[in-house]
Formats: structure tokens, C-alpha cells, sequence
């Protein structure tokens, strides 16, 4: 199997001239008609972002689209690290790159400048750049950190469709609301949800089409604690009217996911041609039923009238 990923010198936006921003903006808006940018975002770790970045570009791979990756997580890079996975387990399992397809990545245009506004100046023009690069692409799947940076609020502002995947608990839901503790009732949007609210008014302000569609992705809904599930569902179904979004029920908590990580592998590849594992369990095919109606919920554009996505 040969190499399939794409790599590319590092990429420093401090290279590139700075240019009409204008100019940039408008660039922008034209490449984001043709490419649908999907950004997994939340800015609490361990929610199951990767995992759900992973099994998404699989998925739109599979049903025959051109799909580009970006990892904006500069310190860990746990989706870069998950694709490197992926390469060099199939080179070494001799797996062909059609069972094993893996997308475009490009290194995030992050900078090293000292001065924040030059930095942030700079990584706004890369990021432009970035954008036109994947424009051959279907979809683009950005992985954001699970911090509040720059590049991520950047990466929101130009999301046709963000995923927000949340742990089933008020530890998470407190990024997306504040409520009274007396009470029990929502006094209004955290964090997290502020940041959605400013990249929609970024995104209507720099005049790019199309608003952005805002998926609420429940993992890890086991069936312990029932009745903090119904607690914490009925907050998110009443706060989902009140700041624009969907639920989407997500991953639970399995240990294929973490098993697969090593592999570079998806549930979606298990039993394909070249791929000697496969599904060996009930819990295996539920997984992947979990998955196919995740990805079904987040209604994606068909591109280019090929196989429906799940």
C-alpha cells in the first residue's frame, strides 16, 4: 500500500504577503459555496470530538466523496495522530487504500508571532489560504480543541454545520448554559453557546450564504442514573428553542472506540476487504448502528448525487 498521506511543508501564514482582507473575506464566501465545512467544536476535553471527526470523514470517504481534514488542536493533534495511525497500519497490513481511504489533511495555519494582533492577523489570512486549498473538496471536517482559540472561533464563524458532542452530564452542560441552583432553571448561555452566537454574527457580518446548522450530539447516555438523563435531556430540549439548536443522540461509552485508536481504524472499516478484524460482538453492531443514526441526523447536503452518507 503506498502512502496516502498527503504531506505538505509546514505551513507558516507569516510566509504568505498580507493582502486586501476584503479580498480574503470574499475568497472565503466563494470557496465555502462549493465546500460544506463541518466543525466539530466544544471547549471541554473528552467529550468524544475526535472519535466523532474520525467516524464522520470515514463515513463521507466511504460513500464516495472528497473529504479534507483539519486539526486545529495544536497541542495534542489527536485527529493528526488518529490518520498517521491509520497510514501506517495499513502500509504495514498491506490494506489497499480503497478499503482504507484517507483524506486530505493540511498542517493549521497556526502562528508563532509574539504580537497577538499581528498573530491573529496572520492566522486569519492563513486560515483563508487553508480554506481555498481544500477547495476541491465535498466536505471539510475540522477538528477544534477543547479550549477557546483563535483559530477555532475562526473555524466557527465559517461552519456550514458544527457538532458539539457532550458527555450526558451537568458538568458539560454548564459550556452551553448557566442555571440557578436554586431553581433549576436556565438564566441564560455559557460559554461555549456565546461563541456559537458571535461565529453566527461573524459569519452574517462578512456576508457568507447560508446560516449554520448547530447539532447538540448526546454521548455516553447510559442507562445508569436515569434520572439525571431525563434531567439533563429536558434542559437541552427547552435550552435547543431558545439558542438554536438540534439533539442528536451520540456514541456510548465502548471500549471500541479506544481500541481502535492504535489502528487508525473506524467501526466503519471492521470487516472490510484487507481489514482482518471485524464486528465480533452484539455491542460492536450496535455501535455502528449508533453511529449510522448520528451521522443520518446531521442531514449533509449530497454533493454530488452519489450514495447517501450512513
Amino acid at each position: 500500500m503506498s502512502n496516502p498521506f498527503r504531506s505538505v511543508p509546514d505551513y507558516t501564514p507569516e510566509d504568505r504577503p498580507a493582502g486586501s482582507e476584503s479580498e480574503d473575506s470574499r475568497m472565503g464566501a466563494d470557496q465555502q459555496a462549493e465546500t460544506h465545512v463541518i466543525v466539530i467544536g466544544n471547549e471541554k476535553g473528552g467529550s468524544g470530538k475526535t472519535t466523532a471527526a474520525m467516524h464522520l470523514i470515514i463515513s463521507l470517504m466511504k460513500a464516495g466523496y472528497e473529504v479534507g481534514a483539519l486539526d486545529l488542536d495544536i497541542r495534542q493533534k489527536s485527529l493528526s495522530r488518529y490518520l498517521e495511525n491509520r497510514v501506517k497500519w495499513g502500509i504495514q497490513n498491506e490494506v489497499d487504500h480503497a478499503a482504507l481511504p484517507v483524506p486530505l489533511i493540511l498542517p493549521p495555519p497556526f502562528s508563532k508571532l509574539d504580537s497577538r494582533e499581528q498573530a491573529y492577523s496572520a492566522e486569519t489570512r492563513g486560515f483563508q489560504d487553508i480554506l481555498m486549498k481544500f477547495a476541491r473538496c465535498d466536505f471539510l471536517v475540522i477538528d477544534c480543541p477543547g479550549a477557546d482559540t483563535h483559530l477555532s472561533r475562526l473555524a466557527h464563524a465559517h461552519a456550514d454545520t458544527i457538532v458539539t458532542p457532550m458527555n450526558d452530564s451537568f458538568v458539560d452542560f454548564d459550556l452551553l448554559a448557566r442555571i440557578d441552583s436554586n431553581t433549576g432553571e436556565i438564566e441564560g448561555p455559557s460559554l461555549y453557546a456565546e461563541m456559537v452566537w458571535e461565529a453566527r454574527q461573524t459569519r452574517a457580518r462578512a456576508g457568507i450564504m447560508g446560516g449554520i446548522d448547530w447539532v447538540v450530539m448526546r454521548n455516553r447516555m447510559g442507562a445508569v442514573n436515569a434520572n439525571n438523563k431525563k434531567r439533563v435531556g429536558k434542559m437541552l430540549d427547552q435550552l435547543s428553542k431558545r439558542i438554536g439548536f438540534r439533539l442528536s443522540k451520540g456514541f456510548g461509552e465502548r471500549v471500541i472506540y479506544r481500541e481502535l485508536f492504535p489502528m487508525g481504524l473506524t467501526l466503519l472499516d471492521l470487516g472490510a476487504d484487507g481489514v482482518p478484524r471485524s464486528m465480533t460482538s452484539m455491542s460492536h453492531v450496535t455501535a455502528r448502528f449508533e453511529i449510522r443514526t448520528f451521522l443520518a441526523s446531521l442531514n449533509l447536503p449530497d454533493k454530488r448525487g452519489l450514495k447517501k452518507v450512513a
